[in-house]
């Protein structure tokens, strides 16, 4: 990633935060959009930061549309600004957010899905924790499905085994190795009352990062269309400085696994991982 601006220590705290869309649920984005608004007004009232501009980029979606639903949605303030950015194609993913922070990042950034619900609160405890703990890097929150139903975002590091049980195997043979996989998925972070730290891969739908280190990473990997490029993002965030989990910082997630999307998206999924593993080393069990 080139050409991201630097975030200024001397000037009050901002934060800059990106979406990437590539046609989206209206619905799931608006619900995106407003809650992650209304904490950004919450995190500024509460003087966590005094800034918030907002980089929407779009992958392919149609125009009309997506201009009348973030009209709507983002109602400019002395605080906040937006910005859509189109016309480039579908790069991917990571390659999106890379776009939207080559146009000049925060104190503090903020990587969003566009089918996250913040929760009330969510977004100024997570600036508070980096505030309070400079050494962390990476903040990871605490998430539920629409229905209430836990989900593990942090993940340990992946083994060829534990990512085809999870992906492909019926429910009856991913039970017989269901320790196995609640170790890979760290499902005891659920239970944490305080802060965690610890050497977790990082989910890409919310990730909550200080700018400087995520500038010194080098940002996303162009090498991932979609699909590990969190969990290589984060395991080179990890040589900057500390990941914690932050059950304080709550979210919705409305999304799905690969399989469950598709031949299409379990392609892209196994080629991305097949990059990861040789990038990384390779874990068969």
């Amino acid at each position: 990633m080139s050409g991201a601006g630097t975030p200024d220590e001397r000037a009050a705290p901002a934060l800059s935060a990106s979406v990437v869309v590539y046609r989206p649920s209206s619905d799931e984005l608006r619900t995106t959009l407003r809650t992650f608004r209304r904490e950004a007004e919450r995190a500024v009232a509460a003087r966590e930061v005094a800034s918030v501009q907002l980089v929407v980029v779009d992958n392919g979606s149609p125009a009309v549309a997506l201009d009348t639903l973030l009209a709507e949605e983002l109602r400019a303030a002395p605080w906040f600004a937006w910005t859509l950015l189109r016309g480039h194609g579908n790069v991917g993913y990571g390659r999106g957010h890379n776009i939207a922070a080559q146009r000049g990042l925060g104190r503090y950034h903020l990587v969003l899905n566009p089918d996250v619900e913040l929760v009330e609160g969510a977004l100024a405890a997570g600036l508070r924790f980096l505030r309070e703990n400079p050494d962390v890097v990476l903040a990871a929150p605490c998430a539920v499905s629409p229905h209430g139903v836990p989900l593990h975002l942090c993940k340990r590091y992946p083994s060829v085994l534990v990512l085809a049980l999870r992906g492909f195997a019926p429910r009856c043979v991913r039970a017989r190795w269901d320790a196995r996989l609640g170790q890979y998925e760290m499902r005891h972070l659920f239970a944490a009352a305080t802060p965690v730290r610890a050497d977790f891969l990082a989910s890409g739908c919310f990730l909550l990062v200080r700018s400087d280190a995520f500038i010194a990473a080098g940002g996303f990997s162009p090498r991932f269309f979609l699909y590990f490029e969190d969990s290589d993002l984060s395991l080179r965030m990890r040589q900057h400085g500390a990941l914690a989990y932050l059950p304080a910082m709550r979210i919705v997630h409305h999304g799905g696994n690969a399989a469950r999307k598709g031949w299409w998206h379990v392609c892209l999924f196994t080629r991305s991982a097949v990059t990861f593993f040789r990038a990384h080393g390779w874990r068969l069990a």
